[in-house]
């Protein structure tokens, strides 16, 4: 039987790494935990093809058969990808996963989508709390020059670290109702404060057996490489949940992120309104 797919996405720093290891303690799961390729190489096929000469002069004269082939060959790559999975589901982990999600739903119908939630300050505040960690090494996209404010108004720019997956997270408004249906969103807070009862509701929407978390006992898995984005991202495990120390934000610094991204708020965080 093939298993359910289950994507993780989500903004960075709001709680993937932790989700995964806790996904990863239900028997009916299989979850590596670190990240995957496999969106990336959906994505790469879908560009490769579209500019194969071959390809495209076939859809002048046979369409739908060609299409076909294409959608097969994709469907055969996504489930072929985790062909050794035993499970019921199985968790692939990447944060392109909701940028994608019309192309997922496609070649996989059944897929659902975990997105992965933080307040923005506090994602702010966790990324500037690494780097002031690891000072002397830049960012892979040499944001260490900057000052703090220019630094995280640079990892809110489009392409860059949080901006990109908002992106993603702001068109979820545009996503026909059958797509948005299959979306699950989890606050890192909520994650936090109510472990047991957050993964319980979590593993009832994805239709497996009722299972209880032990938050002060957990499982550790692999461990995810950091040195990819030069230290700045941590992905560390740890055997039980903890609750993070809050990071203090300059108030112009979080004043600037409310205002940008009051529609994050609003839908999300409409406490702090």
């Amino acid at each position: 039987m093939t298993p359910a797919f289950v994507g993780v996405t989500g903004l960075p720093r709001a709680g993937s790494t932790l989700l995964c290891q806790l996904l990863a303690q239900h028997p009916e799961i299989h979850c590596e935990g670190h990240s995957s390729p496999l969106c990336n190489t959906l994505l790469g096929i879908r560009r490769m093809i579209s500019e194969d000469t071959f390809f495209l002069s076939q859809l002048d004269t046979q369409f739908e058969q060609s299409y076909a082939h294409l959608t097969a060959a994709m469907q055969g790559f996504l489930r072929g990808w985790h062909h050794d999975c035993s499970k019921k589901a199985v968790v692939d982990k990447n944060r392109a996963w909701l940028h994608a999600i019309e192309l997922l739903l496609h070649i996989e119908p059944n897929a659902k989508l975990i997105v992965c939630l933080r307040e923005l300050g506090q994602i702010y505040g966790s990324i500037e709390a690494q780097h002031q960690r690891t000072i002397l090494v830049d960012f892979i996209d040499h944001l260490a020059d900057f000052d703090r404010f220019g630094r995280a108004d640079m990892l809110f720019a489009k392409d860059k670290a949080i901006g990109a997956p908002l992106i993603s997270l702001h068109a979820v408004a545009d996503l026909p109702k059958h797509v948005q249906e299959r979306l699950y969103f989890i606050r890192f807070e909520d994650l936090m404060e109510r472990p047991s009862a957050c993964m319980t509701h979590l593993y009832s929407w994805l239709g497996l057996s009722p299972f209880e978390i032990d938050p002060d006992h957990l499982a550790i898995g692999l461990q995810e490489s950091d040195s990819h984005y030069h230290m700045k991202y941590s992905h560390k495990q740890a055997n039980q949940i903890t609750k993070p120390k809050r990071h203090e934000i300059p108030p112009r610094i979080q004043a600037q992120i409310e205002t940008a991204c009051s529609w994050f708020y609003q839908l999300y965080y409409p406490q702090k309104m």
